[in-house]
């Protein structure tokens, strides 16, 4: 035979011996997404899958919840069926035997939802950069945090009957991880999170709560726009993680900015919940027994003795949706809005005394008092002496009074944001 047909058949027996090879590693890694993404309470069921090169091709995926109880007297979610094909580009094996893929994408998806009104959905250009599937035997939280680093998507519409009730422009988020995605010895993590472009239509309300539509009506939130921003930056050594802010700005309505400070949240903590939550699963449908629901509970405080609060504000800027408020109640009690606010504003030392806690009424009544004259802000601060663990503060609450100096509990009104 000569060295040509022998060169020949040589070839064809390589890539016939490899193919089966080939096939394999690809199901291998969509086995091991379905392995990692159960441990965070997803059950993944890829359909068909194909290889080209680095590329991986998965044909559709069915997404369930697992061990989710189910709420008393609810059926179990059914699981959500994407029947798209769904493309891992630059898909690498890492020596561990997890992988990498530089991107994931999806079709843009233009589908009816729903019979019983009509539902209808577009989603355009999703796109995911840097999926990271861990390897090893357990999957540790220290690579859960580090899932994935950056998700985007264009605009987003949902309609019912033909009719937009809710879209958005685009969706961004993206997360820097130090000294490197999927590092075991990873140090930090600083991410954000844009949803730009929110709108909300409640028109269709009036068909379906007369009611509550003339309420939306009469506080003009038929129409709702706005966005929504987060900043957060978070530290494994001492599990310092910062909010530095979670705002949700509604045009013309109001914006709710949340601040949070906590130390103590380390992946080994992340590690002991996750350990107690498949303790505690329960089979798909069914609810845990009291007895359950407790141990978790106290099993959780145990946990969490090491998480300490530094501080959390809550801070609401009013952009007429506390004076429409202040309106439509004083119209239904059959008086102006001065006289209304007055008679609130006799009334709430007389409510908040009814928590039991005479220390509360000097916090809020004032403040309070003031928004109600002159709605522009109002802003709920915890800042602890010193951080203080949440356990510490769950004992504290047995004695209201001292929880509110043991918070460093302060609430003000009207006051520039800082």
């Amino acid at each position: 035979m000569s060295k040509t047909k022998l060169m020949l058949l040589a070839t064809v027996a390589t890539g016939v011996l490899m193919q089966p090879a080939s096939a394999l590693e690809a199901q291998a890694f969509v086995d091991r997404v379905a392995e990692v993404y159960k441990t965070i309470g997803y059950e993944l069921d890829f359909g068909p899958v194909t290889l080209d090169g680095d590329t991986i091709t998965v044909d559709g995926v069915t997404v369930g919840l697992a061990n989710m109880p189910a709420a008393e007297g609810e059926a179990p979610a059914e699981p959500m069926v994407m029947d798209t094909p769904i493309t891992f580009s630059g898909v690498t094996e890492r020596p561990d035997g997890g992988y990498m893929a530089e991107t994931v994408t999806i079709p843009d998806i233009d589908t009816d939802f729903a019979a019983e009104p009509t539902g209808h959905v577009t989603l355009s250009d999703i796109v995911l950069d840097g999926f990271y599937v861990p390897g090893g035997e357990t999957v540790p939280a220290v690579g859960v945090i580090q899932l994935w680093q950056a998700f985007s998507t264009g605009p987003l519409s949902v309609s019912r009957d033909g009719k937009e009730v809710f879209t958005y422009d685009s969706v961004k988020a993206a997360y820097d991880f130090l000294p490197e995605q999927g590092s075991a010895n990873l140090e930090s993590v600083s991410g954000t999170l844009a949803v730009n472009g929110l709108s909300l239509d409640l028109t269709s309300m009036q068909e379906e709560d007369p009611t509550a539509a003339a309420t939306i009506e009469a506080l003009g939130l038929t129409h709702v726009t706005g966005d929504i921003t987060q900043d957060l930056s978070w530290s494994m050594a001492d599990g310092h993680m910062v909010i530095d802010k979670f705002l949700f700005d509604f045009d013309d309505v109001g914006a709710l900015d949340i601040n949070l400070d906590l130390t103590g949240l380390t992946p080994a903590v992340l590690d002991q919940i996750y350990a107690m939550q498949a303790q505690m699963a329960v089979p798909a449908g069914e609810t845990p027994t009291e007895e359950q629901a407790q141990a978790q509970m106290m099993q959780g405080m145990a946990i969490m003795q090491g998480v300490s609060i530094v501080s959390a504000n809550v801070r609401y800027d009013d952009a007429s949706l506390a004076g429409k408020l202040l309106d439509m109640f004083a119209e239904q009690a059959g008086v102006d809005r001065a006289a209304y606010v007055e008679g609130l504003k006799s009334t709430l030392p007389a409510i908040i005394a009814q928590s039991g806690i005479p220390a509360l009424t000097d916090v809020v009544v004032p403040p309070v008092s003031a928004f109600l004259d002159d709605p522009k802000s109002l802003e709920v601060k915890i800042a602890p002496p010193s951080p203080t663990s949440i356990l510490v503060l769950a004992a504290a609450a047995a004695n209201p009074a001292g929880l509110i100096s043991a918070l460093g509990l302060l609430v003000e009104a009207n006051q520039p944001a800082q």
